[in-house]
């Protein structure tokens, strides 16, 4: 189940459209680097797609980009996020959203996002950029997070920490998993 507040779809279109034009890339280009059909990221970049995250993690990698700046819309000088609400994107493969809170500043290497899971299909990751390292709090269910090959099991107020440059997962073992995971990015 995803919260209400849906993917920000007109920041997104605004910073892949940006971020393309930042890097030189055509849409072309972007498309075969990012592994996402030319009219996907046509679509996106129109406003009228419909991301998944794993498609904007392509995105954000081929683009050399942390995920959060393609998908925060501009924020006030004092933010609150209810439960809910705020931008958040899909999984396609899994009962997975991710909700972005807060992205990293100019001074600061790190994304804040609130994850809500379902038991089911795994949200399986290919690595990210390098050096980035995610770190995991559950504050309910229960959830199976880490390295591909070796994940941990971490129930409320767990926390774990793994390298995301390589493969990882997340898979709710209890219905209702939220957790809050922070990207650390170089």
């Amino acid at each position: 189940m995803v919260p209400s507040g849906g993917a920000p779809l007109d920041a997104i279109a605004a910073s892949l459209q940006r971020e393309r034009r930042r890097t030189g890339l055509t849409l072309t280009e972007l498309a075969r680097r990012a592994g996402i059909a030319k009219s996907t990221l046509s679509q996106l970049e129109s406003g009228t797609g419909n991301p998944s995250v794993e498609t904007l993690w392509a995105l954000s990698v081929a683009l050399d980009v942390p995920f959060s700046r393609l998908v925060e819309p501009p924020r006030p000088r004092v933010q609150v996020i209810r439960r809910g609400e705020g931008p958040s994107v899909p999984s396609e493969h899994a009962d997975y959203a991710a909700t972005l809170l807060a992205s990293s500043p100019a001074h600061a290497r790190r994304d804040i996002y609130l994850v809500t899971v379902q038991p089911g299909t795994p949200r399986r990751s290919d690595p990210h950029s390098p050096g980035v390292v995610e770190h995991v709090i559950v504050s309910s269910g229960h959830a199976r997070v880490g390295l591909a090959e070796e994940p941990v099991d971490l129930e409320p107020g767990d926390y774990a920490s793994y390298p995301a440059d390589v493969p990882h997962v997340f898979e709710a073992l209890a219905p209702d998993t939220v957790a809050v995971l922070v990207s650390e990015h170089d």
